[in-house]
């Protein structure tokens, strides 16, 4: 009798599952590109903040068209879902201090120090202004204004961050006090003073506002949570690093891993919708709808360049049902890795031409910072190791390997260590926030 050709097929299915499980539980995927995404969008919002700083108080202030009054009512009728807490006052003093918020955080998020902290005070800040004048957005802003809520879930600091850069220290400080230890004397882990004095002031911060009402019945829940998981996470790795620890780290990584698979069908849905929004349009259909921005003031910051292109017929039906074919394309295009890197290639050209051509450089920013999630490994560490050799040594640091190679540290090493002293090692982790933090909990 002939063997069944479905023979082994539960074997397989099995072994794929378990390798699948592994890898979410295990593993917090695409360091890199987390990592980008989190300085492409930091930055964008960065830049838009300082290059904003003399209209601001038109743009989100007290002397804008959308007074306060109307946003508060606004608000109001979007329920619990809206937060913005240039709400809790009309204060001008209260604004100034809440948009210089809003670029320190930026900046420290950009820089990746304490990235679990600075990725929740970066959502604060963008939600903040925005809902305050919900209509002087584009769509650059919207994307922003989802990123900056995804990428609080996700480990985002593990390359290529000052968070990182303590890792390295700290792992060097360990291994040569390991070398001249007892395994009874092993040395403890990092207290992270400045964590828990952050923690703290943020805790302060969290019971004034809630004393106040400020806080409404979604977010306040959710900030506490965010905040007692911080505490868990330091008590956990200082006073029960074994299995506690190992189950933290699993739940960290299932919620990266979710968070980064958000990211990407985000960026797919707004290709999808946008493509497929535009096969409706008539001027698309016909190949003449760049024609007509290249003929408006407000988008023709290089009038000649603009009247030029919009002169060749040939070029503007070409951009025009190329726009069009890619984004609709893309999303299929994953499954492929050759075609998915020219198509994003191209994508990433179209938006620097609109940033240059049209004058929307933060709309383009924020996309190709989107775009970003889907750049291959090896060409974000090629990119990393070349930036990181035009930095001074002095500026870089000489403990640990290179910023943005994980891999100078690895697991072999650790082994070494924690037999060394004596005890099963366990990978080691940057300890200043809740689990899943991005940096705080980075693996070799």
């Amino acid at each position: 009798m002939p063997p069944s050709p479905f023979a082994g097929l539960g074997g397989t299915l099995d072994t794929g599952l378990t390798r699948g499980l592994a890898r979410i539980t295990n593993t917090a995927v695409g360091p890199y590109q987390s990592a980008v995404v989190r300085i492409g969008f930091s930055l964008t919002w960065l830049l838009f903040l300082l290059r904003e700083w003399p209209h601001r108080a038109e743009l989100y202030g007290p002397d804008g068209v959308w007074t306060w009054g109307m946003a508060k009512r606004l608000m109001a009728d979007n329920g619990t879902g809206a937060f913005s807490v240039l709400m809790w006052t009309d204060s001008h003093l209260w604004f100034e201090v809440v948009y210089a918020g809003s670029i320190i955080a930026s900046l420290l998020l950009l820089l990746g120090w304490r990235t679990r902290t600075s990725s929740l005070l970066f959502m604060v800040g963008v939600l903040s202004l925005q809902n305050r004048s919900i209509f002087m957005g584009d769509g650059g802003d919207n994307v922003i204004h989802l990123m900056a809520i995804y990428l609080v879930l996700t480990r985002c600091g593990q390359v290529w961050s000052l968070d990182k850069r303590r890792a390295d220290r700290l792992r060097e400080r360990s291994r040569d006090r390991a070398r001249d230890l007892v395994p009874e004397r092993a040395p403890k882990p990092d207290p992270d003073l400045t964590g828990v004095v952050l923690w703290s002031l943020l805790g302060a911060a969290l019971v004034v506002v809630t004393l106040l009402g400020k806080l409404g019945e979604f977010w306040g829940p959710a900030f506490w949570g965010f905040w007692l998981a911080q505490a868990a996470w330091w008590a956990v790795r200082r006073y029960a690093a074994g299995e506690p620890r190992k189950v933290l780290d699993i739940i960290a990584n299932i919620v990266h891993n979710g968070g980064m698979l958000v990211i990407v069908v985000e960026v797919c849905l707004i290709y999808a919708t946008a493509g497929w929004y535009k096969i409706q349009g008539s001027r698309w259909q016909d190949g003449t709808a760049l024609y007509y921005p290249l003929h408006l003031d407000d988008f023709t910051p290089w009038p000649a360049l603009s009247h030029a292109l919009g002169g060749a017929g040939l070029i503007v039906m070409a951009i025009t049902y190329g726009t069009v074919i890619v984004q609709v394309a893309f999303p299929f295009t994953l499954f492929n890795r050759r075609v998915k890197n020219v198509l994003l290639v191209a994508m990433i050209i179209e938006h620097a031409s609109i940033a240059i051509v049209l004058g929307l450089p933060f709309f383009s920013l924020a996309m190709i910072a989107a775009d970003a999630v889907f750049l291959p490994t090896n060409f974000l560490r090629w990119a990393g190791s070349r930036i990181a050799g035009l930095v001074p040594d002095a500026l870089r640091g000489q403990a640990g390997p290179r910023a943005g190679d994980p891999r100078g540290q690895d697991q072999d090493q650790v082994r070494e260590l924690g037999t060394t002293i004596g005890r099963p090692a366990t990978e080691p982790q940057l300890a200043h926030g809740e689990p899943g933090g991005a940096g705080d909990g980075y693996r070799v």
